[in-house]
């Protein structure tokens, strides 16, 4: 009996078609792959998204307060003039008007004679404002007039206080038409009320 050789249950595949499924194959894969970094690209930019609407808003610039500057300081209170000076009864004596040497001088002098104040004008055109000093005197000399007031310094010559003053001098015009009278203060001596006589005047102007 002759034997028939068994049958072959499947033929060897061909070479083409295993080329084409492995090509085929690596589409899908490379298909796969670019689908998963889209789709990984998306999933970013929404996460990006979500995290810039997220993001606090930024704070407000803050604005530096300003120091307030001090309150200004009060203004200085006036002097008070004392004007009461101006009622007191004139120093009693009288004013003489002469040449002394190479000098004109004003003298006030007491009743008896007793030389109380000077206005001198000398050679160099100066004008000296001279009082007798007694020992309790301080070097300090200060003149009262309607319109204004002044401490002058002063020089002790001889025992008596010489205050040294230009002959345009504002203070010399205010003394000759102080109101009636002009005093004279120095500290530890009684203050001389003398009157504003024509002799004042004249010494002025010898020395203008």
């Amino acid at each position: 009996m002759a034997i028939t050789p068994a049958l072959r249950l499947s033929q060897p595949p061909d070479h083409a078609i295993i080329n084409s499924m492995i090509s085929l194959q690596s589409i899908f894969r490379a298909a796969s792959l670019a689908t998963a970094t889209l789709a990984l690209t998306a999933t970013l930019a929404l996460v990006a998204c979500s995290t810039a609407r997220q993001a606090p808003p930024p704070r407000p610039a803050t604005t530096a307060t300003p120091t307030p500057a001090p309150p200004p300081a009060p203004a200085p209170a006036p002097v008070q003039r004392d004007e009461s000076w101006m009622d007191a009864s004139r120093t009693p004596g009288d004013w003489t008007y002469g040449p002394n040497g190479a000098e004109t001088r004003a003298l006030y002098a007491a009743p008896d004679g007793t030389p109380l104040f000077a206005m001198v004008c000398t050679a160099d055109k100066a004008l000296w404002l001279v009082r007798p000093a007694s020992a309790e005197a301080q070097a300090l000399m200060k003149v009262r007039t309607e319109t204004t007031e002044r401490l002058l310094a002063v020089e002790t010559r001889g025992g008596s206080l010489m205050a040294r003053l230009s002959p345009r001098d504002p203070l010399l015009d205010a003394m000759a038409i102080s109101k009636g009278r002009f005093a004279i203060e120095t500290p530890g001596m009684t203050t001389l009320y003398v009157p504003s006589w024509a002799e004042v005047t004249r010494v002025i102007e010898d020395c203008r």
